[in-house]
């Protein structure tokens, strides 16, 4: 007989248990789903929350398989996986979301934007190198990147002269132009195994000016609806290029021109998606198990205008985490924060969010700055 997806013998496998595993416990938690997750240590965000937790280091092709082989269904919350070992368990009958053959074409940054000239997909004009190199007609400054690894601001720089090439990896990359943008957008596809697809609303991101990570996501994003609709339009077409199942968080520049020009994209659940845990009536967490197991999709509607704040380890302590201030947020209304677990802060680290909604958005992106103000990540020792 057929297994079925509410039986107390179907087994949801996760591979990575960070913050985005946690979170997708939330849905899996709630509908009683079994759920393996498989990560090297067992104080990972996800460790508490699943049903069955193995250690073990997810690029490692043995233990993949291994662990593979006990579930039904097996998604990621993270890239940097053994796509090898997700291709033999895909040939062994075992259902992987996103498949091996969409991570390999997301996964290395230089085959992701090769993607994009072949199929018609607006992005920034680049070169591909095998290891930096001075030797380009390139106008600076221009922007490096990591063809593979590279995340949360690491594995890209801005390169501003011949000096910032040195003590580069010498290792492929990417050399691309700098976009004069108006601001940095965010649509997330959802798609599940029937073709099913929905989009949520435009988010518009605001970066940190040192760590290059996103400190403000504002939903939804303050333009015009005609270029949302272009956007939204953008983004429905990446993912049908990709053919992928589960959710793809696709980043954009606006132009000064008002051209819309594709970053990159994540085939899992995305910082640019947190606000939606409390500003959408299905959050993205819940829509990703919903996409992996071929259930309906639910509404992506806004229920309120949300701003989502990051909270890193403020930089100079490094060591047992302490969140000062978190008292005084949980009296603001409006005011939700959500907490990873990880033990040990670093400077930039992120160890959790806040989100703030509100019936105007203005009044939400005020309120997150007075929040960003009051609550600092900091360290016991």
């Amino acid at each position: 007989m057929e297994q079925t997806l509410f039986s107390s013998d179907f087994r949801l496998g996760i591979l990575g248990g960070g913050q985005l595993g946690k979170m997708m416990l939330y849905t899996t938690r709630k509908w009683d789903i079994q759920t393996y997750v498989m990560d090297s240590a067992d104080t990972a965000p996800a460790f508490e929350g699943c049903t069955v937790f193995f250690e073990g280091d997810i690029m490692d092709y043995e233990a993949v398989m291994e662990f593979g082989r006990q579930v039904d269904v097996l998604t990621i919350e993270i890239e940097n996986v053994n796509v090898q070992a997700l291709e033999d368990l895909e040939k062994e009958g075992i259902a992987v979301s996103p498949s091996s053959h969409v991570l390999n074409l997301i996964r290395n940054k230089a085959t992701q934007k090769t993607f994009y000239q072949e199929y018609n997909i607006p992005t920034a004009p680049f070169e591909i190198l095998e290891q930096p190199s001075s030797d380009t007609n390139r106008n600076y400054p221009f922007i490096w990147k990591s063809a593979e690894g590279g995340y949360d601001g690491k594995g890209v720089k801005v390169i501003r002269s011949s000096k910032d090439l040195k003590n580069l990896p010498a290792e492929e990359c990417i050399y691309e132009d700098m976009i004069d943008f108006e601001m940095e957008l965010a649509v997330i596809v959802a798609r599940n195994a029937n073709g099913d697809m929905k989009t949520y609303p435009v988010v518009e991101m605001e970066f940190h000016p040192e760590a290059n990570q996103v400190e403000y996501v504002i939903c939804p994003a303050r333009i015009s609806d005609d270029v949302s609709k272009k956007a939204r339009d953008l983004a429905l077409k990446v993912s049908e290029a990709f053919d992928h199942v589960g959710l793809l968080a696709v980043e954009m520049f606006l132009t000064k021109s008002g051209e819309i020009l594709v970053n990159e994209v994540a085939p899992r659940p995305h910082n640019s998606g947190h606000y939606s845990i409390e500003g959408a009536v299905t959050d993205q967490f819940e829509q990703q198990v919903r996409c992996v197991l071929n259930l309906p999709l639910g509404s992506t509607d806004t229920v309120l205008p949300a701003v989502m704040v990051n909270l890193v380890g403020a930089e100079g302590h490094t060591g047992n985490v302490v969140y000062d201030g978190i008292e005084e947020i949980l009296g603001m209304e409006g005011v939700t924060p959500h907490i990873y677990g990880k033990k040990q802060t670093r400077p930039f680290r992120k160890m959790g969010h806040v989100t703030i909604v509100a019936k105007e958005i203005e009044k939400a992106r005020e309120l997150a700055e007075v929040v960003k103000g009051k609550i600092k990540v900091v360290s016991s020792t």
